[in-house]
């Protein structure tokens, strides 16, 4: 059954908050009230407090013990601000105190004693469909699931069994209607065909292919559940880390998601810098939305692609037909593990950077306090 989470939406359209992965473990983890044990496995670094060490070399000190709303800093007055009727995350870190390490090189993990992080933000629906939610291993990714519904989150794309992590998250929606979100993710992200969900096996909804006959299953689903008013958003972790290209595979699945399985938004992640939007028979394609909260600020490397700016994608969907009515972006900048606004140059270069990569798409960014996507 989906699992429910409440909200507020006009009955002639809905807005919702999409962005792309929430990496709140590691050492963002370090800051929070409740730090785990710092310890990595990692070729390089052997304590989760080096990354927030190296990120205070570059932007100065970080407060430790911070409290729950800290990470989210200017964001959650712009939440506040455009009340969004549902808020969906990627949800890249598994949350355990597990020991159980996945031998994969490089493993995120934030202590449950800090899931009020995520309720600060009044998380609607968590993507647990991606390459690190199983970084601990199954019991990493059972407590992980327990975490979140004790904490009264939902979730899609993970579960106790390939039933649950097909499932979608449903957001219920004032005056009727839901929001209805599917967790998907490709291998094409790192993520191991081994953490694929089975009959009696917890894992994560992976497509093993993109095939007709796979898009036809994945539409009956969507068919059986989606009832008149619904909105529904495919959330899939595909692609590499670095690089604006769109593969040509990709674009055809995100088609084939609108065309054929009936998805009213498809929400990509995977990359950690914004890549193009694509407006398909009227509907919103957002094929990489960049990192939004991680520990990467010290870390070099790819600088030309600005890793530190993130985006809050504000799109806002007509009841009943999933149309795309308007879509607003806010630019922010990570500094010292907290989201603040962009400044002036940073705003200007993202809307650049959007236009010169949306334009082949049909889309197109202009610039006001904010970004604002036309087609």
């Amino acid at each position: 059954m989906p699992q429910i989470a409440n909200n507020a939406a006009a009955r002639s359209s809905a807005k919702l908050f999409l962005c792309g992965d929430v990496m709140l473990g590691r050492g963002m983890d370090q800051i929070l009230a409740n730090p785990g044990d710092p310890h990595l496995s990692e070729r390089y670094v052997k304590s989760a407090t080096t990354y927030v060490e190296l990120a205070e070399r570059i932007n100065g000190p970080i407060p430790r013990k911070v409290d729950d709303a800290y990470v989210w800093g200017d964001a959650l007055s712009e939440l506040e601000r455009e009340a969004p009727d549902a808020r969906i995350i990627n949800l890249e870190t598994s949350i355990t105190t597990s020991l159980s390490l996945a031998p994969k090189g490089i493993n995120y993990k934030m202590n449950p004693a800090n899931i009020g992080c995520l309720a600060a933000a009044r998380v609607s629906c968590c993507v647990l469909a991606n390459n690190h939610v199983l970084d601990w291993d199954e019991p990493g990714l059972v407590e992980t699931l327990g975490t979140l519904r004790h904490a009264g989150l939902a979730y899609a794309g993970a579960g106790l069994d390939a039933d649950e992590a097909a499932a979608p998250a449903a957001i219920e929606l004032a005056g009727g209607g839901r929001v209805l979100v599917f967790g998907f993710a490709l291998e094409t992200s790192g993520v191991p065909a081994s953490w694929a969900a089975g009959a009696y096996k917890p894992g994560i909804n992976l497509l093993a292919d993109v095939s007709a006959r796979s898009l036809a299953q994945i539409a009956r689903s969507v068919e059986a559940i989606k009832q008149p008013g619904d909105l529904a958003v495919a959330s899939i972790h595909w692609g590499g880390n670095w690089g604006y290209e769109v593969p040509a595979e990709e674009r055809a699945l995100a088609h084939a998601l609108i065309d054929v399985a009936g998805f009213d938004v498809v929400h990509g992640h995977s990359s950690h810098h914004p890549k193009p939007i694509e407006i398909h028979d009227g509907r919103l394609i957002l094929y990489g939305c960049g990192d939004f909260l991680t520990d990467y600020e010290g870390i070099t490397g790819y600088e030309t692609f600005r890793g530190q700016l993130a985006l809050m994608y504000l799109p806002r969907l007509a009841i009943p037909d999933g149309t795309l009515v308007s879509l607003d972006v806010v630019p922010f900048q990570l500094r010292k593990f907290r989201l603040n606004r962009a400044s002036p140059e940073n705003a200007v270069w993202l809307a650049a950077m959007l236009e010169r990569e949306c334009s082949p798409f049909g889309t197109h960014v202009a610039l006001d306090n904010r970004l604002t996507v036309l087609w």
